[in-house]
């Protein structure tokens, strides 16, 4: 006869497995979004000569930037019309739309022939590649942080959902390392030449296995149990009744979204035109911080669970208004690759934790019939308005004042726009908790 416990023992270890391999395959899309988007921050140097030819340097880098932007203007969209989309089908469905999307996005940057050979339309075809990206990741991440918190074990909702941002970690690690091995084996020339293309080739290849695994999603528990499958009228309708949460969800996320791409996309360019490093510093450094971020997420995600959300998002809000700046301001007054380091990995700790803590938040202040679109459309305000143009604000704020570390004051902007809404979120919900009681 079995042992109870015995069974009771492999049922859990079997449950852990399940969860740990849904986890995986939701999370997959997330990979592809962020080695796509990294891939174009660091190449932006390359991007610039070979689709957008001026004869100033900065002018070609900002037309760059700018075009990497405008993918983040799309993301708006994409949260309410493909937000709407998968809180009324389900989340499975929905997410393996997303992906699809987004591949058809990175095979045409990847394909598209230069400047020189097919004109005005080089660029072009760039910027629709972008904004198909863009369209898709604005329901990606509220799709896949959902989906994380649905299948969540009480009281782990916060380690669950810091997931969503590790597996992009993971991608940026895994493209700076490419980074690097090209650098080490082409010279700079044969890398401008076709060289950054390998890495959105490989982008390419990996689609069919990331189809595989979304396509073995099982749909969640919580959306099942749902009797009312709101149509898009009524998302659209809601989501304008709950403006303010939807605002307020948007400064929430400033701070996270505009830290990322500074530690991450931007970093590279920064490294390499600013402060005027190598090529495989700048790398190595980005390296280390995605290996960073990914340490950093599910301890702010866990630690939230333990002691709230709302100590952290006020804690790391407050040290990076206090240190960001200072901290660029050391780095820029003598560039160095250990220097570079430090810093940029405070930075990356300011990252882990509050976003590890912030994405469960914003699962939990949304309406449950539109917690997809809700959370969605938050997020993609805040990375176009604040995220996705990071490197071109740097870039000019730079320019313009001649100040290397001038992005520590868009830095701490953001940081106070994280910790006012902070303070209106948590005070409307406890305000809504007394009035319950």
């Amino acid at each position: 006869m079995m042992n109870p416990s015995s069974t009771t023992a492999t049922d859990t270890a079997a449950r852990r497995v399940s969860t740990f391999g849904a986890v995986l395959r939701v999370t997959s899309g997330n990979f592809l979004e962020q080695f796509d988007f990294f891939l174009f921050g660091f190449y932006a140097p390359y991007i610039s000569k070979v689709f957008f030819p001026t004869n100033s340097e900065f002018a070609s880098l900002m037309l760059t930037f700018a075009v990497f932007g405008a993918g983040f203007l799309m993301r708006p969209l994409g949260a309410i019309f493909l937000g709407a989309y998968i809180d009324q089908v389900g989340r499975r469905k929905g997410l393996i739309v997303t992906l699809s999307i987004m591949a058809s996005g990175t095979i045409l940057i990847g394909c598209v022939p230069g400047y020189a050979s097919i004109g005005l339309l080089a660029p072009a075809l760039v910027l629709l590649g972008r904004l198909l990206q863009g369209f898709s990741a604005g329901a990606e991440l509220g799709g896949v942080s959902v989906y994380l918190a649905e299948i969540a074990t009480p009281g782990r909702k916060g380690f669950y959902t810091s997931w969503q941002s590790a597996s992009q970690q993971v991608a940026i690690v895994i493209a700076a390392a490419l980074g690097y091995a090209l650098n080490h084996w082409m010279t700079p020339e044969t890398i401008g030449a076709w060289g950054w293309r390998i890495p959105f080739f490989i982008g390419c290849a990996i689609v069919p296995l990331l189809f595989a695994l979304r396509r073995s999603l099982e749909e969640t528990a919580a959306f099942k149990a749902q009797r009312h499958r709101p149509q898009p009228r009524e998302v659209f309708s809601t989501l304008l009744q709950n403006w303010k949460v939807v605002f307020a969800g948007m400064l929430l996320v400033a701070m996270t979204t505009t830290t990322f791409y500074l530690i991450t996309v931007y970093t590279p360019t920064f490294g390499k035109t600013v402060l005027k490093l190598t090529t495989a510093d700048s790398l190595i450094v980005t390296l280390c911080v995605g290996i960073g971020n990914f340490f950093w997420l599910p301890v702010g995600g866990a630690l939230s669970d333990r002691i709230g959300r709302r100590p952290i998002l006020i804690a790391i809000t407050v040290l990076a208004i206090l240190t960001a700046y200072p901290a660029l301001g050391w780095l820029a007054t003598s560039p160095s690759f250990g220097r570079m380091l430090i810093v940029l990995l405070w930075l990356s700790f300011f990252f882990g934790m509050y976003n590890g803590a912030m994405v469960a938040a914003l699962t939990e202040v949304m309406p449950e019939n539109v917690r997809v679109a809700g959370f969605s459309l938050a997020f993609s305000l805040a990375t176009a308005i604040f995220g996705g143009f990071t490197p071109a604000v740097s870039t000019y704020l730079i320019q313009t004042t001649g100040d290397k570390a001038a992005p520590g004051y868009w830095l701490s902007f953001a940081a106070v726009c994280g910790l006012v809404a902070t303070l209106v979120l948590y005070r409307r919900r406890d305000v809504a908790e007394r009035l319950a009681m």
